[in-house]
């Protein structure tokens, strides 16, 4: 009864000190400090191994990932250093125009990180610009960082096939299947939030006009405007601009277009076994092509690529931390007796797969780490139960993305921290097209699956 209630009581610590901007690697020390000293788990045990080198620990999971975080955000460095990604967001602008500002957003916001540029990049290439997007249209802040937050971290993160994102790469990894596992499943589900989200964000511009709440300026739109492209400013024109994530994904995808086709060879055998290695390859081929096109990527190319991998060991490290925690939690006869109720529940298998990925996330305010303790833990059972892998893999993916916006979650923090914006603000449109339409979208998949599979 007492490690139970110090396992409650370690995760509503772990909430209520990332609600109050404590950083997240002291927040989770002290949290497992909690829940390890109430379930009698030796200190020892909880800082030299179980957090640090466990089947889920936090440096287990660093080791296996450096790389693939390096070389994402060495390629989204390298982008905006050769003002690829500015050209992508402004050629788009100009297509469709400032009164499409939350779909310009979102579509920006998608291709970016559906093309590997790591999610805290994108948020500070798309900030500037949205500063003068926001005037033009009128639209209060809160709703642009829920289209930020749309097309950044949701159906680019779990759902869309092929994505190097670190989700999609930890249930390859886990389950010996590719990156585009499960891949129609994951086209429905990326059209439901996608479709159903901008239509809510519409929904709200308009109300928010009906009720005369308009932009409202703020001292950092004054900092980031600076950083926003000038009109005299020479940018790629979108075409180019988008070339370096076509090669990503062409990469990603060449060894399974290559063995549909009938080839085998042992480097398509390596890519299909080996996600984290040849995604990274597909980003480093994405910096290459960067390196080739704009010459400004060529100034200072080795400063640049440094400052990636400076901008990847902050997230790694957090999310690492996240992962640590869970792998503390896992050790505790509470949550062995909550992951045997979930997987008893009287309900179709791919149904428990939705409650315990979105639970499990929901509890470690993070996607990747909730994803990555589902699969240590959890997967295997659902595969002796007749879960095909592919399935499992999108499915676990899509509904890991559900709970894991909650508001303790560091994107969150960060996007609000970002953007001068108070979760009382705008939270609430966080949480619909984040958290609500997520889940939704994974029930449409479960019951998809279900019918069809």
């Amino acid at each position: 009864m007492i490690g139970n209630i110090g396992l409650v009581v370690g995760l509503a610590l772990l909430i209520l000190l990332a609600l109050r901007g404590i950083n997240i690697l002291l927040a989770v020390l002290i949290s497992i400090l909690v829940i390890g000293l109430t379930n009698a788990i030796p200190i020892a045990d909880i800082f030299l191994k179980h957090f640090p080198f466990g089947p889920s620990g936090a440096f287990s999971f660093a080791g296996n990932f450096l790389l693939l975080f390096m070389c994402g955000a060495i390629f989204g460095r390298v982008m905006a250093a050769s003002h690829a990604a500015q050209g992508v967001a402004m050629g788009i602008t100009k297509r469709l125009g400032a009164q499409r500002t939350l779909l310009i957003a979102m579509l920006v916001c998608a291709l970016l990180t559906y093309g590997g540029v790591v999610v805290f990049v994108v948020m500070f290439t798309m900030y500037p610009i949205g500063v003068t997007l926001m005037r033009q249209a009128n639209i209060p802040r809160r709703l642009y960082a829920a289209a930020i937050a749309l097309g950044a971290g949701t159906f680019t993160m779990t759902a869309l096939p092929g994505t190097p994102s670190i989700h999609n790469v930890i249930a390859a990894r886990n389950l010996g299947t590719d990156l585009f596992a499960g891949g129609w499943y994951g086209l429905l589900a990326a059209a439901v939030m996608a479709g159903v989200g901008m239509w809510y964000l519409q929904s709200q511009w308009r109300k928010a006009q009906a009720k005369g709440e308009n932009y409202v300026t703020h001292a950092k739109d004054e900092q980031m405007a600076a950083l926003a492209p000038q009109p005299d400013q020479q940018l790629p024109s979108l075409f180019v601009s988008v070339l370096p994530i076509v090669v990503v994904l062409l990469m990603i995808m060449l060894p399974r277009l290559l063995q549909l086709a009938g080839m085998s060879a042992d480097w398509i055998s390596f890519a299909n076994t080996q996600p984290v290695l040849w995604a990274s390859f597909a980003l480093l081929c994405g910096v290459a092509s960067c390196f080739v096109l704009f010459a400004p990527a060529r100034q200072a190319f080795w400063a640049t690529a440094g400052q990636g991998v400076d901008d990847a060991l902050l997230p790694l490290i957090n999310t690492a931390a996240v992962i640590g925690f869970g792998g503390v939690v896992i050790q505790t006869a509470g949550f062995h007796q909550f992951a045997t109720w979930l997987v008893e529940l009287p309900v179709p298998p791919l149904l428990s797969v939705f409650f315990s990925a979105n639970l499990i996330s929901g509890i470690t305010a993070s996607a990747s780490g909730g994803l990555q303790i589902f699969m240590s833990s959890l997967a295997p059972v659902y595969l002796e139960a007749g879960v095909s892998a592919d399935i499992l893999h999108r499915v676990a993916n899509i509904a890991a993305g559900g709970l894991d916006s909650l508001p303790h979650s560091g994107a969150v923090i960060a996007l609000f921290t970002l953007m001068g914006l108070t979760h009382k603000e705008a939270y609430k449109d966080i949480f619909v097209v984040t958290v609500l339409i997520p889940i939704v979208a994974a029930l449409v998949v479960v019951a998809a699956a279900m019918a069809f599979a």
